[in-house]
């Protein structure tokens, strides 16, 4: 079944007659695929809640999906004794049918229409401040007069999803001895590759009044008294997606947290620590943090992913320009 070009707005759903003309069909099941195509991208897809918005009954809507799954080849609802929810290859269908409308539009809008756009750049990683601040240089060499950007601060699963989806042209995340199989086999199933930008050592990451502060370096024997602040991976938790070196080490004390300014409290409130590449930027972070050398060989190198095949853009290029500044504050 080919994909399916969806255009909404506050009232109107425009969309493909591709799945309308499939005979293959029945009219039940073109009329859940277009109301499903209608709904918004963060609706949450349940047997029930479409069931809620539409006179059929759950049993009805289920054989219409059975009927769906079998022209598209792929199960979009997994079943169980807790309900019918997307599966990870429905939610990617359901994706690819977005991802496919916006380039479409874009395409559209530059040459049927003629419409001049914004020239567009959008960039995932994981929690890092200098990633950041290389975003914040590149928006003011720029600016946004002619320009549309944006930066995803997130999970390192989302990060390769980001960019496998579209959504970030670029990804920013670290790969070491521990984790480069699992995601080296993460990228290659979804087409991306990995690019070194510059190598470090592992540092630890604390409130310059911490009572480790002024140590030129720590073991994990002194930090096994003090909590550990790691970023939250959600569902993805393996310890081979954590943000943090070090991830099957018997942390005696742990805090998860999902965001970087709740972190940088809680290191100040609690005494906490995060292990990390040592990268200082204090003009986001402020002076009030340091690092100090964790007594460890751990070795960080810190990349970036882009889909295989497909040229950076100038903005992507000056992006990566910007980042690779780091490579000389990259401490050993």
């Amino acid at each position: 079944m080919a994909v399916f070009r969806v255009e909404k707005t506050k009232d109107f759903t425009v969309m493909s007659n591709h799945h309308l003309r499939n005979v293959s069909l029945s009219l039940k099941a073109k009329g859940l695929l277009s109301l499903m195509l209608s709904l918004p991208d963060n609706w949450d897809y349940t047997t029930k809640g479409l069931a809620h918005i539409c006179k059929d009954g759950v049993d009805s809507i289920s054989s219409a999906i059975k009927e769906l799954e079998k022209e598209i080849g792929i199960e979009l609802f997994k079943r169980s004794s807790h309900g019918t929810v997307l599966t990870p290859e429905g939610e990617e269908f359901l994706g690819y049918a977005r991802q496919v409308t916006d380039q479409y539009q874009l395409l559209e809008n530059r040459y049927i229409y003629r419409t001049k756009g914004k020239k567009k750049f959008s960039v995932s990683m994981q929690h890092y401040s200098f990633a950041v601040k290389a975003f914040v240089e590149l928006v003011k060499q720029f600016g946004m007069d002619e320009y549309e950007f944006a930066v995803y601060e997130t999970r390192t699963y989302d990060v390769l999803m980001d960019v496998k989806n579209f959504k970030s042209e670029l990804g920013i995340l670290y790969r070491n001895d521990f984790n480069a199989k699992v995601l080296n086999k993460l990228m290659k199933d979804n087409n991306l590759e990995f690019h070194d930008l510059f190598s470090c050592g592992t540092y630890v990451y604390l409130w310059k009044d911490h009572p480790l502060a002024d140590k030129t370096e720590i073991t994990m024997e002194e930090l096994k008294e003090y909590p550990c602040l790691s970023f939250d991976q959600g569902s993805n938790n393996s310890f081979f997606l954590a943000e943090e070196v070090l991830s099957t080490y018997e942390y005696k004390r742990i805090i998860k947290a999902n965001d970087r300014a709740t972190m940088l409290n809680l290191m100040v409130g609690l005494n906490g620590y995060t292990l990390c590449s040592g990268i200082i930027c204090e003009d986001l972070n402020g002076s009030d943090y340091c690092a100090v050398k964790l007594d460890s060989d751990e070795i960080m190198t810190i990349g970036y992913i882009a889909r295989k095949g497909v040229n950076i853009s100038a903005l992507g290029k000056k992006y990566l320009e910007e980042i690779s500044r780091y490579k000389d504050k990259a401490l050993k």
